[in-house]
């Protein structure tokens, strides 16, 4: 029988496709109806900013606070020190408390587009377990801790088997990662009353730990809810593009980047993103996601409009969407493309068009840009690029030069 939730949280969760599995449904819901629910979301801070992968947990967090309830974004100061040892197939790097802390402040830039923060009952809080992981007592923590670990279930749990299958190395340091976590729950729960742990299905095996945990130790009665390891309609992980990760920070990657990401996506996923990244109703999801034919390249737009507005605001994504349709349908240059900037020094001699396609962002190597230019692959200035060998000097660039690759990726090559 399918649990039909009464609060408004599981309700948004389960009707837009958040939902992949709950540790006690009715026991949350009755929760949620009962009061305000402290939640967390773990990140580590292993990079400057968040990128598209995270984006589908940080909705979540934005409805949890819209239906009343508070969410809580726990960053990984001390975790990140050890590394999450999911479904990799090797040690991450280790980085240094200077490194961790930069990347902590990049990331609560993306934080506060969508959560609002303050001492409010419903009010997001930011909390880095770093507070309580660096002054542990190893001895102690393996005693009062450690005890309720069982080291057969630890190997049981997918993401530690599929290393162990493959015959990779699993250091000690990184099986330690699902006992600090357990132990982030736990103290999160003393601290701060949060009841509900979230994560991606991928973190399942460590939320129940934590949960074990929590009950062991402080009796603490809380809750695990996971969203779904999302891919596109073609089987890639979500998030990825041709040139890596996109990322959330404006300065790592434009907002017109992120607007195109959104408008290429595929016909089969339009209707699907739009209820798990946007705020539009529910119906008007499904009768966008419907559309067909050219039709569903508006839906596209207004789901790189929504998406880009929620992260950036409305200007830029308005500036994204009037360059796009310049660049698309006018076949002109668009002031908002991301921008090469070369100096006319440098030109003096010449550029190499090959070396102005990698700089540009356009391709990943020279190789690679040559590859391009001979499948027909690269344009200069809406017209096909023949020659590998051409040189760019001061004279060509006396006006901005558009260039492509295939028919969605462009960039601006103008004089400083």
């Amino acid at each position: 029988m399918t649990y039909h939730p009464k609060s408004e949280f599981l309700n948004v969760m389960v009707s837009r496709g958040y939902l992949a599995d709950c540790t006690d449904m009715q026991g949350l819901d009755d929760q949620l109806m009962a009061g305000v629910v402290p939640t967390y979301i773990g990140y580590d801070a292993t990079a400057k900013s968040l990128h598209i992968g995270h984006l589908l947990n940080i909705m979540m967090l934005r409805w949890l606070q819209k239906t009343g309830h508070k969410p809580i974004t726990l960053m990984g100061g001390g975790t990140t020190k050890v590394g999450d040892p999911s479904f990799r197939s090797d040690e991450r790097p280790l980085l240094t408390p200077e490194v961790i802390d930069d990347n902590i402040s990049g990331m609560q830039q993306v934080f506060a587009r969508y959560l609002s923060y303050g001492d409010g009952a419903t009010d997001a809080m930011m909390v880095n377990n770093a507070e309580w992981l660096d002054g542990l007592n190893y001895l102690d923590f393996l005693r009062d801790i450690g005890r309720h670990f069982s080291v057969n279930r630890m190997l049981s749990f997918e993401s530690v088997k599929s290393r162990l299958d493959r015959e990779q190395s699993l250091s000690f340091l990184e099986f330690n990662y699902m006992i600090l976590q357990a132990y982030d729950f736990m103290e999160l729960n003393r601290r701060y009353g949060c009841a509900l742990q979230m994560g991606g299905s991928d973190q399942w095996g460590n939320i129940v730990n934590g949960i074990d945990l929590t009950r062991r130790v402080i009796e603490g009665h809380v809750f695990g809810l996971t969203s779904p390891l999302l891919t596109t309609s073609d089987g890639k992980k979500m998030g990825k593009s041709a040139d890596g990760a996109i990322w959330l920070n404006g300065d790592m990657c434009a907002p017109y980047t992120f607007w195109q990401f959104w408008r290429n996506t595929t016909d089969a996923d339009t209707g699907r993103f739009l209820k798990l990244y946007t705020e539009l109703p529910l119906d008007e999801c499904e009768r966008l996601g419907a559309l067909g034919g050219s039709e569903i390249n508006e839906a596209k737009v207004i789901l790189a409009n929504e998406v880009t507005m929620l992260l950036h605001g409305a200007d830029a994504a308005e500036a994204a969407e009037a360059t796009a349709r310049e660049v698309f349908e006018k076949g002109g240059v668009g002031d908002d493309l991301p921008t090469l900037v070369v100096e006319p020094g440098e030109a003096a001699e010449g550029i190499s068009i090959v070396q102005l396609i990698v700089r540009a962002g356009l391709a990943k190597s020279g190789k690679d840009a040559k590859r391009l230019i001979a499948e027909n692959g690269a344009r200069m200035n809406d017209a096909p690029l023949e020659d590998a060998g051409l040189m760019i000097d001061t004279a060509a660039l006396a006006q901005p030069i558009k260039l492509s690759a295939g028919k969605k990726r462009h960039a601006l090559v103008k004089l400083g």
